[in-house]
C-alpha cells in the first residue's frame, strides 16, 4: 500500500469535485475606473509561494479578480507546466486586485476548505497533471477550461487536519524561501 492509498483510505476524508471543495473564479466586485493592485503573469515566479502586485492600474472591466489570500493559477501553456501558481499577497485581508485573464482564481470555501490548503491542492501533481491533460486550443496557446478543473475530484480532510497540513507545508516553504534569499545574498557578495 502506498502513502497515497493510505491517505485516501481515511474514513474522515471526503472526495469532492474541486468546484465544490473550493471557489473557482469567485466573484470579486471591482469598480471600473478605480485603481487597484495588478498582477501580471510575469510577476508570478514558479519557485515562490506568494506574489504581490508590482504596480497599480485603472480597472477597465477585464481580467481575473481576486482578494488577498486567493490562489492565482496559470491556465495557459507553458505557464501552467512551468508551475506559475501563487497566493496573492495584498498585504491585508481587505485588499482586492486584478490581473491577467490567464489566471484561474482559487479560494477556500467556508466550512469545507482552508484557503492555504486550497493553495496546496492547486500545487499537487495530480491536479496539475489533470489540468495539463485537459488543455484545449491551438498549439502554443492551449488553456485549461475552468469546468475541467472544477470537475476534478480531490480528497478533502477535515478542516483541522487541512490546517495542520498547510502549516507543515508552509513551514517547509518558509525554509525554502529563506535558503533562496540566502543564496541570492551570497551570489551578490
Amino acid at each position: 500500500m502506498t502513502v497515497a492509498d493510505n491517505v485516501t483510505a481515511r474514513s474522515d476524508w471526503r472526495k469532492l469535485p474541486l468546484g465544490e471543495a473550493v471557489h473557482v473564479n469567485p466573484r470579486v466586485p471591482l469598480e471600473r475606473g478605480e485603481v487597484y493592485p495588478h498582477v501580471a503573469m510575469a510577476d508570478v515566479n514558479p519557485g515562490w509561494r506568494n506574489v504581490a502586485s508590482s504596480e497599480t492600474r485603472v480597472y477597465q472591466g477585464g481580467g481575473s479578480r481576486f482578494r488577498h489570500g486567493d490562489t492565482l493559477m496559470a491556465r495557459i501553456t507553458p505557464c501552467l507546466e512551468n508551475g506559475k501558481i501563487a497566493g496573492f499577497d495584498g498585504g491585508d485581508d481587505k485588499t482586492v486586485g486584478f490581473g491577467s485573464t490567464e489566471f484561474i482564481v482559487i479560494r477556500g470555501r467556508d466550512e469545507i476548505t482552508d484557503n492555504r490548503y486550497a493553495y496546496y491542492l492547486t500545487r499537487s501533481a495530480e491536479l496539475r497533471e489533470h489540468a495539463v491533460a485537459s488543455m484545449m486550443g491551438t498549439s502554443g496557446r492551449q488553456r485549461v477550461p475552468t469546468q475541467a478543473l472544477a470537475d476534478f475530484v480531490v480528497d478533502i480532510p477535515p478542516l483541522p487536519e487541512q490546517r495542520r497540513i498547510a502549516h507543515i507545508l508552509g513551514t517547509l516553504d518558509d525554509k525554502i524561501e529563506l535558503n533562496r534569499r540566502m543564496n541570492e545574498t551570497l551570489e551578490e557578495m
